[in-house]
């Protein structure tokens, strides 16, 4: 019967095989080293946070207007190409300045007419003309003429007020700019620097991680990884054969722990169950005598006198035949064999490092190979560009320190001529205003023109300042502004408003425009690469890689392919004899003793003992001691009376006896009996269930230990170039997406033209066209100033009225006239 079983088992086992042939699952591999982010190059945010450029859309859309033609690109161009001017080009310059000869034109007309006219107007005065005669006729409307004057004036220098208030703070912003400026540029030098710096940087970072691969994998070779994998191909079947032979011996030694227990209890049972026997058939012979003399009515006793016997003895007859098993069993080491087969399993990594030394120094030759081939990128990559490109970026840097105290000092001499130039139309503000308030205070409807108070007087004489100043210095800051818009208007034109649409990169990226740069021929590059398209790729952050089309120049494949190294590394390993000695984990001696061991425990009777036990348990003799009492009580002779309750006290103490010596041990002995009886039906599962795990796993160490040693090797090679390839996968798509991201690069051009056009040249052009408003609006100034100054000064000839309707001055409260009789 037992070899059919044991012919059942290897059938299933085969049968198992089959369906999985390798008869292992490897073990995956380690998780993957979590690779750096790259790191990127410290970054300093904009230092000029001003708002320059708040006249921007006004003066911005005059320069829209003034502006006849297009951004001239092509005539541009073609003028730096042929580094010469034909007459046909400054043709084409002057049509595109038209807008601006006009306006300038008008400015030298007004340069030249303002102190013309000034002059006129003096002489004019001079000669008592242009109003210069103290005389002023009275007529029923004047007071409507000074009112509408007075109101003309009144907004117009408000207009030149609001013009002066702009002209300052661009002057200010324009002063302001230029005092940052060098650290603003200094600070875009530096994150171009600094981001020159990180891109090679960047580029070590994946070099070390190729070496930090390199060392891992090496680490696992050296390591007991391999053994490791062909663990796990066998622990599958041999973990748990291993493990049910270790409960079983952990139920055989509980087993016998028990039996011994078991012994031992009944060694101290018996002597007392055998002295409680002898007690009990002694009183009940005293009893027996005493129903039996004159005793009245005690017959009817007798049936519970006979029972007053114990005929158990506590005989367990089965337990030296399980005790002998057990014994048996123990000594076929069961959990010696166990250990064995735990020291072979933990071995295998010992032995697979000393099988696979010479493997692993074919390996690692091969992986030293790897490491140098990725290392070869940082020379495949063109980096000296770099150092080219950083080279001039510091030579401008020590300039601008160079250079800085002299731009400070430009930023003071900007800031203090703004100031006096916007103090100076202040000037013509103040006494325009000063004209407008002592005028209307001190005049008087009623008053005759040549009796016009002091008050009144000086607001006219404020006015005639005012024109007068007016005259002497709007040319000049006309000039001023001429200059100014020429600068800042064509600057404007030609460069901001191109840099910002991207029309001046396409101009300097044309061929020829720079000479001798061509980006495509000196990177040897088959695609036509222009400064546009750097621009636009940097502008959305792309790599080098892509920027600069780096795949044209170097085959990054080539430098992380490790295809050529793996038939190495993987014929190594199949040469290599892993012998793994084979072991038997239950010898067919021990697999006897086991069964040996199953049969009897199976077939011992544990009921007949536990029986014994509770006849012992079930005797009462209290009820029988009440009852010899109660028997008693009835009795007249005193004799048989004191007979009976004598004997009845025997068995209380009996009774008292057996609960107090013999219970205890009878309860522990019940508890024991029933655990052996509850583990003896279990094992002979137990045991089947051992000597089939047993089996399969003995199997599959006969007959395909070398198949999985092959298994796990090949598993644990994969599982080394699985860390390779993720790392090629990780260091391409860094290189190709991630490496010298040039935004930074992008954001310096941008922050540039911030600088240049947004702060400087807008807030400089802000400036020119507040003071231009201001020269404009000085001419109707001058007029209306002139025609209001005559009706506050006091003249020198009275002319008088005669039907003259009372006259309230503006803005004074009506007062009551005088009227003379």
């Amino acid at each position: 019967m037992k070899g059919q079983e044991v012919g059942a088992v290897v059938v299933w086992s085969c049968f198992l095989l089959l369906l999985q042939p390798c008869g292992c699952q490897v073990k995956t591999c380690p998780a993957e080293t979590r690779r750096p982010q790259l790191q990127n190059a410290n970054s300093t945010s904009a230092q000029l946070n001003v708002n320059s450029a708040f006249m921007s859309p006004i003066v911005n859309s005059f320069l829209d207007s003034v502006k006849s033609r297009p951004f001239p690109k092509d005539l541009l161009i073609g003028m730096i190409q042929n580094m010469a001017v034909s007459q046909d080009s400054i043709r084409k310059v002057l049509e595109y300045e038209k807008g601006f000869l006009v306006c300038i034109i008008i400015g030298i007309l007004y340069i030249i007419l303002m102190p013309l006219i000034g002059l006129i107007f003096a002489c004019c005065r001079c000669c008592g003309n242009c109003g210069g005669r103290m005389y002023q006729e009275q007529t029923s409307k004047i007071n409507c003429k000074r009112r509408t004057f007075y109101w003309f004036t009144f907004f117009i220098t408000i207009i030149i007020l609001a013009g002066n208030i702009c002209m300052f703070m661009s002057s200010t912003n324009t002063s302001e700019t230029l005092k940052r400026a060098p650290n603003e540029l200094s600070s875009i030098l530096e994150n171009v620097q600094g981001y020159l710096a990180t891109v090679p940087k960047q580029l070590q970072q994946v070099v070390d991680g190729s070496s930090a691969t390199v060392d891992e994998v090496k680490n696992n070779l050296n390591g007991s990884l391999l053994g490791t994998f062909i663990q796990n191909g066998l622990a599958d079947h041999l973990s748990p054969a291993l493990n049910s032979i270790t409960d079983l011996a952990q139920v055989i030694n509980s087993t016998g722990v028990s039996l011994k227990h078991v012994n031992k209890t009944l060694e101290q049972l018996t002597p007392k169950v055998d002295e409680l026997r002898r007690n009990l058939s002694a009183v009940q012979q005293r009893i027996n005598n005493t129903l039996h003399s004159a005793c009245v009515d005690c017959t009817s006793l007798q049936t519970d006198v006979d029972k007053l016997t114990l005929t158990t003895d506590l005989n367990f007859p089965d337990q030296n035949d399980l005790m002998s098993a057990v014994n048996k069993a123990e000594n076929a080491d069961v959990i010696g064999q166990a250990n064995k087969g735990k020291e072979f399993f933990d071995s295998i990594p010992e032995k697979a490092r000393n099988a696979t030394r010479d493997s692993v120094k074919v390996a690692l030759m091969e992986l030293d190979k790897v490491k140098s081939q990725i290392a070869g990128v940082t020379k495949g990559l063109p980096l000296k560009a770099l150092d080219m490109i950083s080279s001039p970026l510091k030579e401008t840097q020590t300039y601008m320190s160079t250079y800085s105290p002299y731009i400070q000092q430009s930023s003071q001499i900007s800031q203090a001529i703004g100031l006096v130039l916007s103090c100076l139309i202040l000037l013509v503000v103040v006494c325009n205003l000063l004209g407008l308030l002592l005028g209307a205070a001190g005049l008087k409807s009623y008053d005759d023109p040549s009796e016009r108070s002091c008050t009144s007087n000086c607001g006219g004489i404020f006015f005639m300042i005012g024109v007068g100043f007016s005259f002497l210095v709007s040319w000049i800051f006309m000039l001023v502004v001429l200059i100014l818009f020429i600068v800042g208007g064509n600057t404007y034109t030609l460069v901001c408003e191109p840099w910002q649409s991207g029309e001046l990169i396409r101009v300097v990226g044309t061929p020829g425009v720079i000479p001798g740069f061509n980006l495509s021929a000196a990177m040897n590059l088959k695609t036509n690469l222009t400064i546009v398209d750097v621009y636009s790729d940097c502008q959305m952050n792309k790599s080098l890689w892509t920027t600069l089309h780096l795949n044209e120049i170097i085959n990054l494949n080539d430098y992380l392919s490790i295809s050529k190294y793996t038939g190495n590394i993987y014929s190594s390993f199949d040469g290599a004899q892993i012998n793994i000695t084979n072991i038997t984990i239950l010898t067919s001696e021990t697999e006897s003793q086991i069964h040996n061991f199953s049969d009897t425990a199976t077939t011992t009777n544990f009921s007949s003992i536990m029986q014994q036990i509770s006849d012992i348990s079930d005797i009462n003799l209290s009820s029988s001691a009440k009852d010899l009492e109660d028997l008693a009580s009835k009795q007249s002779n005193q004799t048989i009376k004191n007979e009976l309750n004598s004997e009845a006290k025997e068995l209380r103490d009996i009774q008292t006896a057996i609960t107090s010596t013999i219970m205890p041990l009878l309860l522990d002995l019940n508890s024991t009996i029933k655990n052996l009886s509850a583990t003896a039906s279990q094992i002979n599962g137990t045991v089947e269930n051992v000597l089939k795990q047993v089996a399969m796993a003995q199997d599959i160490l006969n007959y395909n230990i070398s198949q999985i040693v092959k298994t796990g090797s090949k598993a644990f090679i994969d599982c080394q170039l699985n860390i390779f390839m993720t790392f090629v996968q990780w260091a391409n798509q860094t290189i190709t997406q991630h490496l010298g991201a040039c935004g930074p690069a992008a954001e310096a051009i941008n922050r540039s033209e911030d600088l240049v056009c947004k702060h400087l040249v807008g807030s400089l052009n802000g400036f020119w066209f507040s003071l231009g408003w201001c020269m404009m609006f000085l001419i109707p100034s001058i007029i209306f100033s002139v025609k209001l100054a005559k009706f506050y000064r006091r003249m020198e000839c009275t002319d008088v009225y005669e039907n003259k309707v009372m006259m309230n001055p503006f803005p004074r409260a009506q007062i009551d006239p005088k009227i003379n009789t």
